[in-house]
């Protein structure tokens, strides 16, 4: 072979190879180019998949926030009062209560939904104790019906013992009537303080025709008791007839 033919060769075989090597960049180029389009289109199917599971979980929980909400009675899910008190820790009530009160924050709080929750036929105990938590913010754990019955009479107990304490006082004499005026002030005060945390309006007029008529019916307890004080009784133990306010 002469040099001419033998060069023509070389130059066929370095023009071959340099189109093969093209091509095979080419194709590398491709193949590199076209991965980014499909990491996309992966990202795209995954995003697609994550927003399909998102939305599923939120219907499962909305499904389920809504299967909670028909377990719960119409009545429990409209109950308001002591929306004051929301954030209310029990201990802080309780506290309060004790200093002001004989009652304590579960009596309180029991008493109300006993006489909010009254029908024909009864209080409906378990309705309360179900949904305790629900209905009162500062109360934290469901009751049996046992335990609302129980909290519901010892509110009753301790007000009739605070009742007697009360009226005794105010007819005993141990007052006098401007005492027994300042002591109906500071009493009322604390009743109406407690009815407005539980929700009820008092309007300035009904507050103050509230308060003249507690007054006035007080000042008629003294002055019957001051009567019935000054008149003479039969003593039990040895029969002699005298005077309560005789020495």
């Amino acid at each position: 072979m002469d040099d001419d033919a033998a060069s023509s060769t070389h130059e066929t075989v370095d023009t071959d190879r340099d189109e093969v090597v093209d091509d095979a960049d080419k194709a590398d180029n491709g193949a590199t180019n076209e991965t980014p389009v499909d990491d996309r289109q992966s990202d795209a199917a995954t995003d697609n998949q994550s927003e399909t599971v998102d939305e599923a979980e939120t219907a499962d929980s909305v499904d389920s926030t809504e299967s909670a909400n028909e377990t719960v009675p119409a009545d429990v899910r409209k109950y308001e009062r002591f929306t004051k008190m929301d954030g209310a820790q029990y201990d802080r009530v309780n506290e309060f209560l004790r200093d002001r009160t004989y009652i304590t924050a579960r009596e309180w709080a029991i008493a109300r939904l006993c006489a909010d929750f009254r029908t024909e036929t009864g209080v409906e105990m378990t309705k309360i104790g179900e949904n305790l938590p629900r209905l009162i913010p500062f109360m934290t754990d469901t009751y049996t019906p046992q335990a609302v019955n129980q909290a519901r009479s010892s509110f009753e107990g301790k007000v009739t013992k605070a009742g007697s304490t009360f009226l005794y006082g105010a007819m005993s004499g141990f007052f006098t009537a401007e005492e027994l005026d300042d002591l109906m002030y500071e009493v009322t005060e604390i009743a109406k303080f407690l009815l407005e945390v539980e929700g009820v309006d008092l309007a300035v007029e009904d507050e103050l025709d509230a308060e003249e008529r507690i007054s006035s019916v007080m000042r008629e307890v003294r002055a019957e008791s001051a009567e019935l004080r000054a008149e003479e009784v039969e003593c039990p133990n040895c029969g002699h007839s005298h005077s309560p306010d005789a020495s």
